[in-house]
């Protein structure tokens, strides 16, 4: 499955204080207004010839999230000033979030003896001290970290944590159920009481602790993963199969969810979850990087997914959120760097394999992504994701006559498997049709698509509403029907500027240019800088007798850097302007179409509903 997002432990602000530590400690105070990154940052930074150089390129690069850049930089400057403690603060983390974390133990060291009471690096510490086996001395950092929620919860966790690493399994319990409070709370500690009490061998504690931690949470992977291994390790492999198969009916087609329930058809055992103090220390990392991610909160997240996978290098999960979460910093780079760490005995293996491939792709490497996926395609040939994100790639890079034979072959692999689990797959091959000039394929794929894909995703639901309904008006068909269902994948997405984008141009394309002017400004107030949709505000503007505006329009589309077939006819109007029209347009929906139009330019924004890229949104833009 593409690029899963796992659902993780909900929390309320259990990452605040360790977000406002990394906000104070990787950007200036006027960071917000920085601009943000928006290519992949090079493998290497050259530093600065002064201090105050270093200083001012690592505050710009924490701005921009990018922790690599970042962590340089600071390097530099605290070899300029070793003594400034807010320097080797802001080093420290951006150590962290990079992943070097030997040199952000060191400066841990530092902090720690000028400010005992600095969370983070106690926190650091602590983590360093649990991997070396020394648990007593983790609970001595641990003690001595910041309080608040954040620490708190962390605290107390990785000392439970730290009892169970030496065999006392009671102090664990009593130090775990100490966690009191809401319900992420109760769902975190009765999680954690139960793989706990599983690791010191208390069978009874450990089936109620899990039973109540999943029958709190169903919907959250790591847990149902937990109580299933754990019932079918203790012989009840009937009530892991049920746990397995309810999740999948939620989130069908988790590669971990089909891999256990493959081995329990096949009475192959599942291994524990957890295995050593340490993995379950890395548990706890793992959750609340976990849930930051899911919230936002993405450089706190990644100093916890950091330390996880310090406890735990081969965590699975934890290496696909943090790639995941890279994705989502600009850092496509990196991503693969996490990505290609993946063991290749984990179920997500695959799934990480694809991403590397699309994140190629991303990153303007096309070429390498085709024959990556390839690659991958032949070693799993019957795998309908790889052969899905192939038809992705070829489909972004234009080869649509490609990918429509690539999508075919991943229609015919779904079998009796049920298709409304794979209607992007029809909605893929339906734009590719549409764009190879196969209309009547397109059509029939699009419907398809219409018909399968679930009411539980709107969006999904309203991209292909447009597609269909804008192709039908470009070409003077079905256009009240056409109308009705751009209004309703308006109503899905009213906030989605390529959609409303879509309804005004079809408006436009009918000659009603009072309502197609309306519903552009709509769209161009949600994506002011979308070139397509300031092109069609001029056209519509211009139609609508309002000439300077229009050109504003055009000069502004060409300044935001439009597809090159597109610059040409902007350019084209700027000097001319548009046509006159042979004979008066149409004013209502049900009248004849004006006098063919310029062919309007087509772009490829994503529907975000599954995630996958190079989707295609059908609109004037």
């Amino acid at each position: 499955m593409l690029k899963t997002r796992i659902p993780a432990p909900r929390r309320g602000h259990a990452l605040a204080a360790l977000a406002l530590l990394l906000a104070a400690s990787t950007a200036p105070a006027n960071a917000a207004r920085l601009p943000m990154r928006e290519v992949a940052a090079p493998q290497s930074y050259e530093p600065a010839d002064s201090l105050e150089g270093n200083f001012l390129a690592a505050y710009i690069a924490g701005a921009s999230r990018d922790t690599a850049a970042a962590a340089t930089y600071y390097r530099e400057a605290v070899k300029g000033d070793p003594r400034n403690a807010e320097l080797l603060e802001r080093s420290f983390v951006a150590l962290l979030a990079d992943g070097s974390l030997p040199e952000a133990f060191r400066a841990a060291e530092k902090l720690t003896q000028r400010d005992g009471a600095n969370g983070l690096a106690q926190l650091a510490l602590g983590v360093q001290k649990i991997k070396a086996k020394q648990f007593a001395a983790a609970r001595q950092n641990l003690q001595r970290g910041g309080k608040g929620a954040a620490a708190d919860l962390t605290s107390t966790l990785l000392t439970a944590w730290s009892y169970a690493g030496t065999g006392e399994g009671k102090k664990a319990q009593e130090t775990i159920n100490k966690l009191k409070g809401e319900r992420y709370y109760n769902v975190f500690r009765d999680y954690h009481a139960g793989l706990i009490a599983a690791l010191v061998g208390d069978k009874v504690e450990a089936e109620r602790r899990l039973k109540s931690a999943y029958d709190s949470d169903r919907n959250t992977l790591r847990i149902v993963d937990a109580y299933g291994r754990f019932e079918a390790e203790s012989g009840r492999p009937d009530l892991a199969v049920a746990a397995y198969q309810e999740f999948d009916n939620v989130l069908p087609r988790h590669p971990i969810v089909r891999d256990a329930l493959d081995k329990l058809k096949a009475g192959k055992p599942l291994t524990p979850l957890i295995n050593s103090a340490q993995e379950g220390a890395a548990e706890v990392l793992y959750g609340l990087g976990s849930a930051g991610t899911s919230q936002g909160d993405e450089l706190p997240a990644v100093v916890y997914l950091r330390l996880a996978l310090y406890l735990a290098p081969e965590h699975s999960l934890a290496l696909l959120t943090l790639a995941d979460t890279l994705e989502r910093m600009k850092a496509p780079d990196r991503a693969n760097e996490v990505f290609a760490r993946m063991p290749a005995s984990s179920p997500l293996k695959l799934n990480a394999d694809i991403q590397i491939g699309l994140n190629l792709e991303q990153m303007g490497k096309g070429e390498e992504a085709l024959a990556h996926l390839d690659q991958v395609a032949k070693t799993y040939p019957n795998d309908i994701d790889v052969i899905s994100a192939l038809g992705n790639v070829q489909r972004s890079r234009k080869k649509y006559i490609e990918s429509t034979q690539t999508y075919t072959k991943a229609i015919d692999l779904i079998g009796d498997q049920p298709a409304r689990n794979y209607w992007t797959l029809y909605y893929f091959r339906g734009t590719s049709y549409e764009r190879a000039k196969d209309w009547p394929k397109a059509e029939a794929d699009l419907k398809k698509a219409l018909e399968l894909v679930p009411a539980t995703q709107p969006n999904g639901r309203a991209q292909v509403l447009n597609y269909l309904a804008y192709s039908w008006v470009d070409q003077n068909m079905n256009i009240d029907e056409a109308f009705r269902m751009l209004k309703q994948a308006v109503d899905l997405q009213p906030r989605d500027g390529m959609i409303i984008d879509s309804l005004g141009w079809a408006y436009y394309r009918l000659g009603r240019w009072d309502d197609a002017v309306r519903e552009l400004e709509k769209a161009i107030e949600l994506k002011p800088g979308d070139p397509t949709i300031n092109d069609h505000l001029g056209d519509a503007y211009w139609r609508s007798g309002r000439r300077l505006e229009g050109k504003f329009q055009w000069q502004h589309a060409k300044d935001l850097n439009p597809e090159p077939e597109d610059l040409a006819k902007i350019e084209a109007k700027l000097k001319d302007g548009l046509p006159e029209l042979e004979k008066p347009a149409a004013t209502a929906e049900s009248q004849p179409a004006p006098a063919p139009q310029p062919e309007m330019p087509k772009g490829a924004p994503a529907p975000t509903e599954p995630p996958a890229m190079g989707t295609e949104t059908k609109s004037g833009g």
